[in-house]
């Protein structure tokens, strides 16, 4: 997925920002889990509840997730683990 995120500005003002492996551990937890972002427990060591949204809505703008469905559905079918008749 690395390969798809959009690139951090060089000299963007403020803090580094949280890595975005740890970002998506938390957008991954809130999502399984069907919590509010505000309840992202900070022990887990991701980033915060509202951190994480902005950086998956952020991403959800670049078009992430699309390209990650056609990549993934490309291996797929390509492995010939694609059954399209059932589609």
């Amino acid at each position: 997925m690395e390969p798809l995120l959009p690139p951090w500005p060089q000299r963007a003002p403020g803090p580094r920002p949280v890595p975005d492996r740890l970002c998506l551990q938390g957008i991954l937890y809130v999502l399984h889990n069907d919590i509010a972002w505000q309840l992202l427990p900070l022990e887990l060591g991701c980033a915060s509840g509202q951190t994480c949204w902005r950086r998956l809505d952020r991403w959800q703008q670049a078009g992430v997730f699309d390209q990650l469905h056609r990549t993934l559905l490309a291996e797929l079918n390509g492995a010939g683990e694609l059954y399209w008749s059932r589609a």
